[in-house]
């Protein structure tokens, strides 16, 4: 387990405005991307090169002019876009504006025969982190409210102390950095550490899930 900490993620938002606003991030160990896509029950798409032109894609989708998009889908346009990778024996899924891999209806089977960690964050500062094994979940909750916890490691002995450890505030006395210290906690879950050279350096194929 890595001793990442919050502190060590303060670039993504500033690197990555448009993600920094709303994002699902969703690791799945041990499969391909290609499989994760199936489990989100995506399209493939077309491949770009870096998190950059994903989020260019995610704009030129959103905003309807996505030609590629529109041939593969037609007039099916009620789709979310995924964009998957693959790092250090595990499957990135990284959404801008998306919440697929926060959804509780599709964690189970994303997380299906192996470990998922997911992290969520939205406009309006709601969040969630889920940390699934074999469809059951171990920890689930709030970044912004730590303190309040479900799942069968909830309670375990050293979970507070984890948390602490990556920049959550456990007291209730403090709300900055709770985005940063999801990521830190998913780094100590998968071992795979995020930084803007990987993240750019990665290949990424496109998906488009269908919106529950």
């Amino acid at each position: 387990m890595t001793a990442a900490h919050a502190t060590d993620y303060t670039w993504f938002e500033q690197r990555y405005p448009v993600l920094g606003e709303a994002h699902c991030l969703t690791h799945v160990q041990g499969i391909p991307a290609d499989e994760l896509l199936r489990r989100f029950d995506a399209l493939p798409g077309r491949e770009v090169s870096g998190l950059d032109a994903v989020i260019e894609a995610w704009e030129t989708f959103d905003d309807g002019e996505d030609e590629d998009a529109a041939a593969l889908l037609g007039e099916d346009d009620d789709q979310l876009l995924v964009a998957v990778t693959e790092l250090d024996g595990w499957a990135l899924a990284v959404e801008p504006y998306g919440y697929l891999g926060s959804l509780h209806d599709l964690v189970p089977g994303l997380s299906d025969g192996t470990r998922l960690v997911s992290h969520y964050r939205n406009v309006n500062a709601a969040d969630s982190f889920h940390w699934w094994e074999h469809g059951s979940c171990r920890l689930h909750f709030e970044p912004l409210f730590a303190d309040q916890r479900h799942g069968s490691d909830a309670a375990a002995s050293g979970i507070p102390e984890l948390l602490t450890a990556c920049g959550f505030d456990l007291g209730g006395e403090r709300y900055d950095l709770h985005t940063e210290a999801a990521f830190a906690l998913a780094e100590r879950l998968t071992d795979v550490r995020l930084d803007p050279e990987r993240l750019e350096a990665a290949t990424f194929r496109l998906g488009y899930a269908p919106r529950p």
